[in-house]
């Protein structure tokens, strides 16, 4: 039942006692809606999602040079990065070729405990024995980059990533700085609690729109290395 105010009966008039709203001046609200607005933003900005650009060739040609990136930055707070997934994150001092250069976008490869080597007989990267197709490598139709510049095997340390450049040639990454630094893990890997986020959508320009998806290669590989038969111990000769 709707609960109707009592009117004065001689004239159908609401009673005085109760004021009216009143409908506030626009130019009087308007800095506190742009005020609203900023912090909003700012929030947003800082918790939730972030746009960057892309200011190198290193991850060509899923990006180009100038292409902008939505990413996601809450989303790590719920679980760790996965294999495949672009991300971006604050690089170790070792990465950067000045202060400036500080945010970084790779690809995860591996996480904590992955054995990754190079390469299988079609020269593919493998991840816990399952070699790795991986689409988005570089190609200019002519040359292609191969999976890794040299033979290697690694097992990523634990609370760390291992993140290569989709344009491996031309690419400061995991690889890169695993060869610099002779073999250190450390060095070469990055820290979980440093990426800042993912990058899920190519947004700008408008012509290269795109969700950046993992590919469905990433699916077959297992959780963990398998184990490693154990050798079998020499016989003694007759």
């Amino acid at each position: 039942m709707i609960d109707e105010q009592p009117t004065d009966e001689s004239t159908g008039d609401q009673p005085s006692g109760e004021p009216a709203a009143r409908r506030g001046s626009f130019w009087r609200e308007l800095p506190i809606l742009l005020g609203v607005a900023i912090v909003v933003a700012i929030l947003v900005r800082a918790f939730v999602l972030q746009t960057f650009y892309i200011p190198s060739v290193s991850m060509q040609h899923t990006l180009e040079i100038n292409d902008r990136v939505l990413v996601n930055k809450v989303v790590y707070h719920f679980r760790d990065p996965a294999r495949g997934e672009v991300i971006v994150f604050e690089a170790p001092p070792e990465w950067r070729s000045n202060t400036a250069d500080k945010d970084f976008i790779k690809r995860v490869i591996g996480v904590s405990g992955d054995r990754i080597e190079c390469c299988d007989p079609e020269q593919r990267l493998i991840i816990n024995g399952q070699p790795l197709d991986e689409p988005y490598l570089y190609s200019d139709g002519a040359v292609s980059d191969a999976a890794a510049a040299a033979p290697f095997e690694v097992t990523v340390p634990d609370g760390r990533l291992w993140l290569l450049g989709d344009h491996r040639s031309s690419s400061g990454d995991s690889m890169d700085h695993y060869q610099r630094s002779g073999g250190d893990l450390q060095e070469a890997t990055v820290d979980k609690d440093a990426v800042i986020g993912r990058a899920f959508v190519l947004f700008w320009p408008p012509s290269r729109m795109t969700w950046l998806s993992v590919p469905g290669s990433f699916d077959a590989v297992p959780d963990g290395p398998p184990e490693r038969e154990p050798p079998v111990p020499a016989q003694p000769g007759n």
